[in-house]
C-alpha cells in the first residue's frame, strides 16, 4: 500500500475558467478590464492571496485594497466554482484505479478548503480521498512542506502535482514528485526537481508500481 497525495488545480482539475471569471468580476467591481485567461492562468499556484495580489498588480490597483479584492474574489469564487471546471482526462479512472488497488489518496492544494472541498463533492470524489488539506487548514502554505507533511503516512508517500510550487514542495519535504506536464508548469520539466514524469493519466498506476516496487 503506497500513500498518495494529490495537488488539485493543475494536476487532477482544470480549474483556470473559474479562476479566471471570478477575479474578471473582481475587476469589474473596480471598473477595470478584464485579464485574458492565460494572465490570470499563469497567476494561479500561490494562493488566492497572491493571485489576487498579482492580477491587482496587472492592473495597476493600490495594493492597500488587497484584502477587499481578495474578500471580493473569493466570494466570486464561491458562487461560480465548479461552473467551468473539468477533470483531466482519465484523472477519475486512475485514483479509482489506485484506490481499488489498496492505495490511500489525499488531497493538498493552496485553494482554501471549502472550495477543495466543494469542486471534490461536486465531481463525486469525496470516498476517493481519506484527507483534504486547503491552502487555510495550516499556516504555512506550499511551497512551505508543512502541508505536505501532514498527509503522510509514517512518514513516506508520493506527491503529484504539475508546477514550480509542487516540485519545491516535494523537495523541501523529501518527498518523491510525479510531475503532471499538463497542467500549469511555466517551466521547462527538465529544470524541475521529480522522480517522474507523466502528460497522460493512464501512466498513473505505472509509476505508482515503480514507486512501491521499485527494480533491484
Amino acid at each position: 500500500m503506497t500513500r498518495i497525495i494529490f495537488d488539485l488545480d493543475g494536476t487532477l482539475i482544470d480549474s483556470a475558467p473559474d479562476i479566471h471569471l471570478a477575479v474578471n468580476l473582481m475587476l469589474s467591481e473596480q471598473n477595470l478590464a478584464p485579464l485574458d485567461l492565460a494572465a490570470v492562468t499563469s497567476f494561479i499556484g500561490n494562493g488566492v492571496p497572491n493571485l489576487v495580489r498579482l492580477a491587482m498588480q496587472a492592473r495597476d490597483i493600490d495594493l492597500a485594497k488587497h484584502d477587499a479584492c481578495v474578500t471580493s474574489m473569493a466570494h466570486h469564487y464561491d458562487q461560480v466554482n465548479g461552473r467551468l471546471t473539468q477533470l483531466y482526462p482519465g484523472a477519475r479512472i486512475a485514483l479509482e484505479q489506485l484506490q481499488r488497488d489498496g492505495h490511500t489518496l489525499a488531497l493538498c492544494t493552496n485553494k482554501p478548503l471549502e472550495p477543495a472541498r466543494q469542486i471534490v463533492n461536486t465531481f463525486d470524489m469525496t470516498s476517493l480521498f481519506d484527507h483534504v488539506i486547503g491552502g487555510d487548514s495550516l499556516p504555512q502554505r506550499k511551497p512551505d512542506p508543512a502541508m505536505l507533511l501532514a498527509c503522510l503516512m509514517n512518514g513516506k508517500g508520493l506527491y503529484v502535482g504539475d508546477s514550480e510550487v509542487d516540485a519545491e514542495t516535494a523537495e523541501r519535504a523529501g518527498v518523491p514528485f510525479a510531475l503532471f506536464t499538463k497542467g500549469y508548469r511555466k517551466t521547462p520539466i527538465e529544470q524541475l526537481v521529480h522522480s517522474y514524469a507523466f502528460d497522460n493519466f493512464s501512466e498513473l498506476a505505472a509509476i505508482v508500481e515503480r514507486f512501491t516496487n521499485p527494480p533491484d
